[in-house]
């Protein structure tokens, strides 16, 4: 005999929503009690029907098209979604951001974020993540670009920013990632402010 189990359903139509992102509990809390919530999360990941990629995360994972298998989330996919979860903010350190950005095509052997919360390591899916604490100088940052630019140019060095560099971020960057560039250049250190007015022009400037 099938036993349907309401909570789980819903939660199943949720998730193919947002399929391929890491969900946090709370987003499933209307519509039932924690416990049932819990239980009815439990028994979809025993049944492989959803995925635990964290504490309190879960996905419908993407399929992908070649092989026709579960597609892994990126570390910064993940990571951000438990941010939000926890209500803290992270920055990917340097060499991270450089290769997010396309800076560099080598990805950092040990994943490493910033953050306005305490310094540890967490586990998300099958990623090793280290966090830490940074205060103002580095979190006061606004926005998603101009955090991952600043920590990329950083890692690079003032006698490590290449022309070519500057041209190929000038180029990839919408111009309101422009905008939030020239908004955050405060906080740049004062080497890295003239590369980033340089990056943060327009086409015609």
């Amino acid at each position: 005999m099938n036993v349907t189990h309401p909570i789980a359903d819903k939660i199943l139509t949720r998730l193919s929503k947002r399929q391929g992102e890491a969900v946090p509990v709370r987003d499933f809390l209307d519509l039932g009690t924690r416990a049932a919530v819990a239980q009815a999360l439990s028994r979809l990941v025993r049944q492989e029907k959803i995925r635990r990629v964290g504490r309190g995360l879960y996905e419908l994972p993407r399929m992908g098209k070649l092989l026709n298998k579960p597609v892994v989330q990126s570390p910064h996919e993940l990571i951000r979604a438990w941010a939000r979860k926890n209500g803290l903010r992270v920055i990917p350190s340097g060499a991270y951001a450089a290769n997010l950005l396309g800076l560099t095509t080598q990805v950092p052997a040990k994943i490493t974020y910033y953050t306005n919360g305490r310094t540890r390591s967490i586990t998300l899916g099958p990623y090793a993540v280290k966090l830490l604490n940074r205060g103002p100088k580095t979190m006061d940052v606004k926005g998603q670009t101009a955090p991952l630019v600043f920590q990329a140019l950083r890692h690079l060095g003032q006698k490590g920013v290449a022309p070519k560099a500057i041209r190929y971020l000038r180029s990839k960057l919408s111009k309101k990632e422009k905008a939030e560039l020239k908004r955050n250049l405060p906080y740049a250190a004062a080497w890295m402010k003239p590369i980033v007015e340089q990056i943060g022009r327009g086409e015609n400037d």
